[in-house]
Parts: structure tokens; sequence; C-alpha cells
């Protein structure tokens, strides 16, 4: 009989083809993932861009060139350039609309540091919210801004 040979050839098809779809690249536990991030005077890169919910790690460093950065986990809907600021132009972290969920303090300069949260969906802008006042200057206001999205 022909039949329980077609139908054993489909099972194995099927199963090679979920094989070769997989991505190996996706994290596992059904979310979250490790986000590299870049900090400099003055912009922020993050890769990727977005993630799923769950644990992420964010791993950033600093590449100055001069200037100690921090990074400032901030979730809110506002646009990144419309953070309510202080007068020195530095973000009102409690201000509406912002929600600041955690944060890597200052750091020098070549180094890295991480930091592991438990992120649900939705719309996020990292910061580095240093006022430095000898340069009369805010790293947000400067350009050190980006948004991130968790789904």
């Amino acid at each position: 009989m022909v039949r329980p040979r077609i139908v054993a050839a489909c099972v194995l098809a099927v199963v090679a083809l979920a094989a070769c779809g997989s991505d190996s690249s996706a994290p596992s536990g059904g979310g979250g993932g490790t986000v590299a991030v870049t900090l400099q005077e003055f912009a922020i890169t993050a890769v990727p861009a977005t993630v799923a919910a769950g644990s992420v790690t964010f791993e950033a460093t600093n590449n100055g060139p001069d200037d100690i950065h921090e990074m400032v986990v901030i979730k809110t809907d506002l646009d990144p350039t419309a953070l309510p600021t202080n007068d020195d132009g530095s973000v009102d972290e409690a201000g509406e609309g912002v929600e600041a969920i955690d944060e890597i303090a200052e750091f020098d300069p070549g180094n890295t540091e991480s930091l592991t949260l438990d992120l649900e969906a939705g719309a996020y802008v990292l910061i580095c919210n240093i006022y430095d006042a000898d340069e009369v200057e805010a790293h947000y206001q400067e350009g050190m801004r980006l948004a991130f999205t968790v789904t």
C-alpha cells in the first residue's frame, strides 16, 4: 500500500521544514535578549533597537572619548526629544509621562557595564542624563537619547 509511505514522507518533510525555519539566534524562554548599547559624545546606539518582552540585558559601553556617561531606561509614550526637562536641560525623571525604570550609573570611557531588567511591551527611551556644570551641557540636550521598543 502506497498511502503509509506518502504520509510518512509528508511528516518527514514538515519536520525538516520546521527545523530549517527555526531561528537559533532568538532568545530562549519566550522573550528578552541582550542589547549592545554604545554611549559616546553625543549619541546613543542600541543593537537591536527592538526586543521581545521579558528579561533584557543591556551591555552598555562608554566610547567617550572624554566624558563619563550613564544610561537611564525610561518607559514613555513621549517622543525621545520631548521628555520633560529641568532648568539645566537634564530630563526630569519624575516628570509627567516619564517612568524611570532603572539605570547604569556614571561610568568612565573605555568601560562596559551591564543591567538586566524584566521589561514589559511598550515604548522606551534610553538616555544619558548627565549635566556637566563645567561645560554647561546636558547630555540629553546634546543628543544622547534613543527610542527603544519592547514587543
